[in-house]
């Protein structure tokens, strides 16, 4: 419970990032609209069945679940090879590593990038700065060879720190962003964008499926769908504006009483967050509901709360009491519903780790939607 990843947080509110972005169609909720997306979705279906059958090019990389906080994966900078383990965020868009540059202070002694190391890095004068919800990150942008598995992009734009607050004694090394170009604050190409301009990768859609209460079993995968991750058909969702993982959600219920997102919202779909985020003022209620009054539960009660609805597009989404509730390293239990530290306008939620490990969920770069499905 020390260090809840919130690697969403990217100071933007309200789906809009303060960075210049073109600003596009935002889809209404009209009957007839609707219809004429979902026609569109069903004639645009790319390729998603046909990448998941034998001997097709779908990329999968095995994630290391670590207490049923954080999801890590391998991947390598510089020539020779050196490892990092990364979480892979859906709620930002830059990869970047901590390195020699920063503070023995601050940085962890392991796993540093040494740029001396390499003979294909490459340095610039540029700086940068991430604000997380609950952390900073400063550092300055470079180039070198990266490699996901197989998948090798050269002169990629990425960032090492040079000094940071929040991430000490985290479990990973630095994190690696599948967002939307617009969303970059080192100003570079990310990862997936050279990969699928490179033609890389078959189709430009990614997809994750989380374990719950085992450090193996998790993936991310590229270029496809594996049907064997999740039952069912997958269900799409359009994004509400083409540049981040935020969809438009109907309403959260509980015994058929809706008790938020009363009249809409926007829902981020962020794996590079723990929990589910909400207006305090809702979580404290979802709480108060539940018939808690406190984080910590008793893990004798999780069967006798109740199940707590999402419904996005139309459709529900149940998350069970044994779902919403995590179990740390010393045995304790506590609710996966916490407030979202990033003041809001209008009202948001993020649907991190707590959420996607009950559904499997693909991200459409080609047609901007996202997939959800019951995870196997």
């Amino acid at each position: 419970m020390k260090w809840l990843v919130l690697l969403g947080l990217v100071v933007f509110s309200e789906c809009i990032v303060k960075i210049p972005l073109t600003r596009v169609k935002i889809m209404r909720e009209t009957r007839s609209e609707k219809n004429m997306l979902n026609n569109f979705l069903k004639e645009h279906d790319y390729r998603l069945y046909l990448t998941s059958s034998p001997g097709s090019n779908i990329a999968a990389y095995p994630l290391r679940n670590i207490d049923d906080i954080v999801y890590v994966g391998n991947i390598t900078i510089g020539t020779p090879p050196q490892e990092f383990q990364v979480v892979f965020d859906t709620g930002s868009s830059d990869l970047w590593v901590h390195s020699i540059l920063c503070s023995r202070r601050l940085c962890p002694s392991r796993n540093l990038f040494r740029h001396r190391d390499s003979s294909t890095f490459r340095p610039t004068k540029r700086r940068f700065s991430i604000e997380y919800g609950r952390g900073r990150m400063n550092g300055v942008v470079v180039h070198d060879t990266v490699r996901i598995g197989d998948f090798v992009s050269t002169n990629q734009a990425f960032g090492v720190s040079m000094e940071h607050t929040w991430f000490e004694g985290k479990p990973f090394d630095g994190v690696l962003g599948l967002s939307y170009p617009n969303s970059s604050f080192t100003g570079g190409i990310p990862i997936f964008d050279n990969l699928k301009n490179q033609g890389a990768i078959s189709e430009p859609v990614f997809a994750f499926y989380l374990s719950k209460g085992k450090p193996e079993g998790s993936v991310v995968m590229f270029g496809g769908v594996d049907k064997s991750y999740y039952q069912g058909t997958l269900n799409w969702v359009p994004l509400i504006q083409a540049d981040k993982w935020c969809v438009h959600m109907n309403r959260i219920s509980m015994n058929r009483r809706v008790i938020a997102c009363n009249h809409g919202c926007e829902a981020f779909v962020d794996t590079g967050t723990s929990l589910i985020l909400g207006p305090r003022r809702l979580v404290d209620n979802i709480r108060r509901l539940i018939g808690v009054t406190e984080p910590f539960v008793s893990c004798s009660t999780v069967n006798t709360m109740p199940s707590i609805d999402f419904t996005i597009n139309g459709i529900n989404y149940p998350v069970p009491a044994q779902a919403y509730t995590v179990k740390d390293s010393s045995g304790n239990c506590y609710i996966g519903f916490r407030e979202n530290p990033v003041n809001r306008s209008t009202e948001n939620w993020i649907l991190g780790d707590v959420f996607l490990r009950q559904y499997f969920s693909v991200f459409d770069r080609g047609n901007d939607r996202i997939g959800l499905a019951r995870a196997v």
